[in-house]
């Protein structure tokens, strides 16, 4: 345990982080908004075309200590349905307004997100402006932009980013589609930070679609169980981007990106730091979510909780009795740096999971946990934890903290799982590096330093004469790398490919 405290604290230390937990994390840089300084009718806020990985707000990286590149790399774009879009309504919210006498012209706004949201409709962009702003009063429900007229609700070009401090949660979103939630700090809500589901519409899967979260900072939030950063449920076609998550639930559980029964996702560019539970979990029938390019520092008990336990009553799809279900099926984790935490990763209940190219730091208890928490029970057949795979992911561990390098619990499959092109290395003790896993691994890179472009300074980048260079195996799910460069042909093993 000493041990423990004591790594985790000079990590916290490198990295920049405060160790006291009731201090609160020091925000990044907002630089406003997309765009300019806006009058009604005029000046978009959607993504502005495609963002490259690590832009963070523009003005300065959300990474801590990894440095992004300047600008979107050969296979670092994202794009979204709101892409070049521009808003042909704006209603404006601020600490001065009034939700009795207020208009929504820039002269009489509203005083709260859920007044203005009444009057959106496809097209309309809701500008918060500058100013701290009480929590609990942004219920939106039934909002529909369209595909050609998103809305958006967010911070004002421009302008530092709106807080909402406090009540039980800052939004509440239900029954959404077509939206865009951007550029707002979320601080101490007792519940959630962000609540975004549809409306308890379980067999749906169009009534909350088409969603966007990006350039938000959500910090403090609960602390005593399991409170989230961002809850999502039975959303699909989403993205998350761009944003911060911090300090959220307490006691081991809650997450920065909470999954109950979503589907086609993609959770991007991402900065999670001093979580409690997880960095982001995916359960409850959560299908098809891709989790790509995120720093995740001290990320709690499972820095990526790929399944979990979730009440039959609240799958989406709804539980079948003729067909077996599953906790998660088709997460994929990838090119992501996971720094500290229990275990970087959690296959629980999960079916045809991928984790690849992650590049994997000093986890203080196991290396991955195959594990099972929802079983066969009143007539509905679970899946085991099964078909998963492990592939081109560089772990550099310190072989003193672990209790074993594979946690595997019962009622899992991993005899059926995949492990290849796998670099791991205690630095502690090279000669202890080669792991105990469940079954044999091809192609694996046992005792070699990767050589990282500077670990103290959170650099976890490599060059040429790094053993993982060229040692991946091709996918067929590969994309760019964390800072948005090409994989060659061989890849790379790790977050990063090497540098031309």
């Amino acid at each position: 345990m000493r041990r423990h405290l004591r790594r985790s604290l000079l990590a916290l230390l490198a990295l920049g982080l405060s160790a006291c937990s009731d201090e609160e994390v020091t925000p990044p840089d907002s630089g406003g908004a997309d765009g300019a300084a806006d009058g009604a009718g005029t000046q978009t806020d959607g993504p502005g075309g495609q963002d490259g990985p690590g832009q963070g707000d523009g003005s300065t990286t959300q990474d801590g200590p990894l440095k992004p590149d300047a600008a979107p790399a050969a296979c670092g774009a994202i794009s979204t349905f709101a892409d070049g879009k521009q808003p042909a309504t704006i209603l404006h919210v601020a600490v001065t307004g009034s939700d009795t006498t207020g208009t929504g012209s820039a002269a009489k706004p509203f005083a709260t997100i859920g007044q203005a949201a009444k009057g959106a409709k496809a097209g309309t962009a809701v500008r918060v402006h500058a100013g701290t702003y009480s929590g609990g009063s942004g219920y939106v429900a039934n909002l529909s932009g369209t595909a050609s007229a998103p809305i958006w609700i967010g911070g004002a070009p421009g302008e530092a980013r709106p807080i909402i401090d406090g009540g039980s949660q800052a939004l509440h979103l239900t029954k959404v589609r077509y939206l865009v939630v951007h550029d707002l700090e979320v601080r101490k809500s007792s519940g959630n930070g962000i609540n975004c589901d549809d409306g308890g519409d379980y067999g749906n899967p169009d009534t909350t679609r088409h969603v966007v979260f990006k350039k938000l900072y959500i910090h403090d939030i609960g602390g005593s169980g399991n409170q989230d950063c961002l809850k999502l449920s039975g959303l699909d076609d989403y993205y998350v981007l761009d944003s911060t998550f911090a300090k959220c639930g307490g006691g081991g559980s809650g997450s920065g990106v909470d999954h109950v029964g979503c589907h086609d996702g993609l959770i991007a560019r991402n900065t999670f730091k001093d979580m409690s539970g997880n960095a982001v979990q995916c359960k409850g029938g959560s299908e098809r979510i891709e989790i790509r390019w995120n720093l995740m520092q001290e990320p709690g008990e499972r820095g990526v909780n790929i399944g979990g336990s979730t009440g039959f009553t609240f799958f989406r799809p709804p539980l079948s009795k003729t067909k077996p279900n599953a906790e998660a099926r088709k997460i994929s984790v990838f090119a992501n740096v996971i720094i500290g935490g229990a275990t970087p990763l959690a296959f629980v209940g999960c079916v045809d999971c991928l984790a690849a190219h992650n590049t994997i730091v000093d986890p203080q208890s196991w290396l991955l946990r195959i594990l099972q928490e929802t079983t066969t029970a009143s007539g509905y057949t679970f899946l085991p934890a099964s078909n998963s795979k492990v592939i081109n992911n560089i772990f550099y561990f310190d072989n003193s903290d672990l209790s074993t390098y594979v946690n595997v619990g019962s009622n899992t499959q991993p005899s059926s799982f995949t492990f290849a092109n796998n670099l791991w290395f205690a630095h502690d003790a090279p000669g202890k590096s080669k792991p105990s896993l469940p079954v044999a691994e091809t192609a694996a890179v046992v005792g070699q330093d990767p050589a990282f472009g500077g670990a103290a300074a959170g650099d976890y980048s490599i060059k040429a004469a790094s053993p993982a260079a060229g040692k991946g195996q091709a996918l067929a799910q590969l994309k760019g790398d964390r800072a948005g460069a090409c994989y060659k042909a061989p890849p790379s093993i790790g977050a990063y490919e090497v540098k031309p």
